[in-house]
């Protein structure tokens, strides 16, 4: 009874955050499969699934038994990591060829998202967290799972509806950069990373657009063809100079200690690379994927890292060292 108590308390105390964790291992999956990996990306899409039931029991035991912290945690930008993480699990899941369970996916994430956006922003301050470009993330991860099974498909109104999503995205990221506390490059614990794993995910959604047109569908004209292309390279350009600057942000004053919102970085340093591939393939420019690959065991790496600070904080916690709990929990 013990056992099932403390399974219970786990649950319950888990904070919104926790979904970077479902988006760093999912999207890494991704990253890995457009890298030619596949045996290691079936590896960690695996965990992400597994990872994706712990906080759908979370969400759900939430909703059910503690409705007033789940409307107060609803306010929190963190809690759109779980409409970002279920349709990125989504994705994958897309690419595995599975496109029913893709298509569930797709819906539940859908279901939530509009709740909780709308919450998200009606509450939304100034000086935010990097958690706050959530906003743009969750919006972007619906637009690349529709374009992704819009492509599978052949579904015209999915991939107008991507198209849709994009654009929002774009405009959330605008509405919510002057919210955002620069200083977190220097000081952030890991979610100030979101800056740029927010327009690398809209990068990813740009060309997963382009590649969901085919001669089946005749989505875009060539106008609207001609701008997704030069936004979409923009788009990446910004999110490499971004990870360039985080990257020595991170130099210049290091960071090592774990805490949980470092999966937030493990997420942008893989989108990045899964951007940077997909970019790649949808505007054919080859030169991209070599450093696409780099970037992607980079992020492998780093997920490795971020892996064995979270075993060692658990334990740490289980020996009931001081300080712990609280450090883990960020």
């Amino acid at each position: 009874m013990s056992g099932i108590s403390g399974l219970r308390t786990w649950v319950v105390e888990r904070p919104p955050a926790a979904g970077t964790a479902v988006m760093a291992t999912a999207v890494v999956s991704i990253g890995l499969r457009l890298a030619g990996a596949e045996v290691v990306s079936r590896i960690f899409l695996v965990l992400a699934c597994l990872a994706w039931l712990t906080l759908a029991a979370t969400f759900v035991v939430r909703l059910a038994g503690h409705r007033d912290r789940w409307a107060e945690e609803a306010c929190d930008p963190a809690a759109l990591t779980a409409v970002a993480a279920t349709a990125v699990l989504g994705t994958r899941i897309s690419l595995l060829g599975v496109q029913p369970l893709a298509g569930a996916l797709l819906a539940l994430a859908a279901l939530f998202w509009p709740v909780l956006l709308v919450s998200v922003l009606r509450h939304c301050g100034r000086r935010m967290p990097g958690t706050v470009f959530m906003c743009c993330v969750a919006t972007q991860a619906l637009a690349v799972l529709a374009a992704t099974l819009a492509r599978a498909e052949a579904t015209a109104w999915l991939a107008h509806a991507a198209l849709v999503l994009f654009w929002l995205g774009l405009l959330l990221y605008a509405l919510t950069l002057p919210r955002f506390d620069s200083r977190q490059v220097l000081h952030g614990p890991g979610d100030h990373w979101i800056a740029g794993g927010a327009l690398s995910i809209s990068a990813l959604a740009g060309a997963r657009l382009i590649s969901a047109d085919s001669a089946r569908l005749y989505l875009w004209n060539t106008d609207d063809s001609e701008v997704l292309h030069q936004v979409t390279a923009v788009l990446l350009v910004l999110d490499l100079v971004c990870y360039a600057v985080l990257v020595l942000a991170e130099l210049a004053r290091p960071r090592l200690r774990y805490g949980l919102l470092r999966w937030a970085t493990v997420f942008s340093m893989g989108m990045t690379a899964a951007a940077t591939l997909a970019v790649s393939a949808a505007l054919d420019v080859s030169w991209l994927s070599g450093p696409g690959k780099v970037l992607v065991w980079v992020a492998v790496a780093v997920w490795l890292a971020a892996a064995a600070g979270a075993v060692l904080a658990w334990r740490a916690r289980e020996a009931g060292e001081p300080g712990v709990t609280s450090t883990a929990r960020q």
